[in-house]
């Protein structure tokens, strides 16, 4: 699916791209619909990164065991043992 979103939505909402992607992801994850690694891939950061600026917001990481297996997998694939 391909979302398109004009450059006079992004000034009206005084958003650049990157910014939005970034709220979208926040957004998500918040409502437990984007895991830790969804949301810091969908954001274009790493999760350090993206879990750094869910502390400056005082949001906090709700972490399962569906969200360790997925990093263990994601570890695994790039030979992190």
């Amino acid at each position: 699916m391909t979302l398109v979103i004009s450059d006079e939505v992004l000034q009206t909402i005084q958003l650049s791209e990157s910014e939005l992607l970034t709220e979208i992801a926040i957004l998500l994850f918040e409502q437990e619909r984007f895991t830790l690694g969804q949301a810091s891939r969908f954001a274009k950061m790493n999760q350090l990164q993206f879990q750094r600026l869910l502390a400056s917001r005082q949001i906090p990481l709700h972490y399962d065991i569906a969200e360790l297996r997925e990093d263990v997998k994601s570890l695994e694939a790039n030979n992190w043992r």
